[in-house]
């Protein structure tokens, strides 16, 4: 596609499932040395019009993202019926693979707040 006269790359999307073990992959050749750029967007479904019928709505989805910045890149469609099991097997793989991130230090005078 060209778009404003740049050439855009289709990035294929991919099953929910295969897009968690893809990110797991990436987490593990960029675990020494690199970063993962994650990004998630609501995305409407494009409905098709249809004259003197009613039109069913499939429900959103959200389109998620992830990039080394380099070359790998995978994206897929989360829909709204399947957001809850994916939101744990994502969250399940950040936790595990981030794991070597520094705490901050506290500051004097700060205190450790609970709510």
């Amino acid at each position: 596609r060209v778009h404003g006269g740049e050439k855009i790359k289709m990035v294929r999307l991919e099953d929910n499932t295969y897009f968690v073990n893809q990110l797991i992959r990436m987490f593990e050749t960029n675990r020494e040395k690199g970063s993962l750029f994650i990004t998630m967007k609501r995305v409407e479904p494009e409905i098709p019009k249809k004259k003197g019928g009613k039109v069913q709505h499939t429900g959103h989805r959200c389109l998620v993202r992830v990039t080394d910045g380099k070359k790998k890149k995978i994206s897929t469609h989360v829909l709204s019926r399947d957001q809850i099991r994916f939101q744990l097997q994502f969250s399940a793989v950040l936790k595990a693979q981030m794991d070597g991130l520094k705490k901050q230090e506290q500051k004097k005078g700060q205190t450790k707040t609970t709510d």
